[in-house]
C-alpha cells in the first residue's frame, strides 16, 4: 500500500501585504511549471488566505521571467508518478493504477478539481501574469476574478499539436469568443497581452516594470469594499457563467481530453503522442 506524501511549501511562497494576500509560484528555473508539489502548495496557499479573516484579496504570480509555462512534463522534480493527499475530490490514489483510470483519477484531482475550487474561493483572486502563461498556465490565470498583464506576457494552449482538444479547465470558450477560441486552438500560436486585451480575456496591461505595483494598487483598491458584498458578487457572476454552461462544459471536455489521451496510447509512443518539451519547442519554430 503506498503511502501519500505531503508536499513540501518551497514551489509557492505566501506572504501578507495588509488585507492582500500574495501567493506566488516559486520555481522560476523552470518557468514555474506545475509540478504535483506545487499544486498542492498552491492548494494549503488559498485555503490559508481564505482561513484569514484579514485577508480580502488575493493576488496570485509568478516569480522570474514568466508567470507559468504549464504542467511539467520534462523538469528534474516531475511527480506525476507520486502519491498524495487528495483534497479535491473522492476519487482513489492514482500512482498504482495502470492506464486510464490513472490519469482520469490523477487530473481529476489535481487539474480540473482543484481549479474549480479555487475558483469558488469567496474573495477576489487577481491573477499578475508576466511572459509566459502557457497550457496549464492559462488554468491558473483563468480560474482568478481579474487579470492584469504586463506588456511582454502572452497566452498559448499549444496542446493541440498533441491531438488534444485543449487543457484540462477547457473555459476557452467563456474567456473569450468561440472562433477566437478556435483559432487559438486550432493554430497552438501565442496570443499577446495586447491581443488578450482586445478580446476581454484580460482586464490590465500594463508595463513590465510596473506589474506588481499596478496590480497591488487594484487588489487594495478592492480590498476597500465590504467582505460579503465581495463574496456574493463573486459568486453571482461564477452562477451566471454556470448558467451559461461552464460547469457542464467542463465536465464534457474533459471526457474528451481523455480519449483523445487513450487515442494516443493506443496509436503512438505515449498518451502525449510523442510530444515532448523538446518536440512541442520545435513544432512552434
Amino acid at each position: 500500500m503506498s503511502t501519500a506524501r505531503t508536499a513540501p511549501p518551497d514551489p509557492v511562497r505566501y506572504e501578507r501585504r495588509g488585507a492582500v494576500a500574495l501567493v506566488t509560484m516559486d520555481r522560476p528555473e523552470y518557468r514555474n511549471a506545475q509540478n504535483s508539489a506545487m499544486t498542492y502548495a498552491l492548494d494549503r496557499a488559498f485555503y490559508r488566505a481564505a482561513d484569514d479573516d484579514e485577508v480580502k484579496v488575493v493576488i496570485l504570480a509568478g516569480a522570474g521571467q514568466h508567470f507559468s509555462a504549464g504542467h511539467d512534463i520534462g523538469t528534474p522534480e516531475r511527480d506525476a508518478h507520486l502519491p498524495f493527499d487528495r483534497t479535491a475530490g473522492l476519487w482513489w490514489d492514482h500512482s498504482q493504477k495502470a492506464g486510464a483510470e490513472s490519469r482520469f483519477a490523477r487530473e481529476s484531482e489535481v487539474y480540473l478539481g482543484m481549479c474549480r475550487r479555487w475558483r469558488e474561493l469567496p474573495k477576489p483572486v487577481i491573477a499578475s501574469v508576466q511572459g509566459a502563461c502557457v497550457a496549464g498556465g492559462l488554468m491558473l490565470a483563468w480560474v482568478c476574478d481579474l487579470i492584469v498583464a504586463s506588456e511582454d506576457a502572452f497566452f498559448a494552449d499549444p496542446v493541440v499539436r498533441m491531438g488534444i482538444p485543449g487543457v484540462e479547465y477547457f473555459a476557452h470558450p467563456w474567456v473569450m469568443p468561440p472562433r477566437i477560441a478556435k483559432e487559438f486552438l486550432y493554430t497552438g500560436d501565442r496570443m499577446s497581452a495586447r491581443r488578450a486585451y482586445e478580446v476581454g480575456m484580460v482586464n490590465r496591461v500594463v508595463p513590465r516594470e510596473e506589474l506588481a505595483r499596478h496590480t497591488l494598487d487594484l487588489a487594495e483598491r478592492i480590498a476597500a469594499m465590504p467582505r460579503m458584498g465581495l463574496a456574493l458578487t463573486k459568486r453571482a457572476v461564477n452562477q451566471a457563467e454556470d448558467l451559461q454552461g461552464l460547469h457542464s462544459g467542463l465536465d464534457s471536455v474533459f471526457g474528451l481530453h481523455h480519449l483523445a489521451h487513450a487515442h494516443n496510447a493506443e496509436t503512438s509512443d505515449d498518451s502525449l503522442g510523442g510530444m515532448d518539451v523538446r518536440a512541442m519547442k520545435e513544432a512552434r519554430r
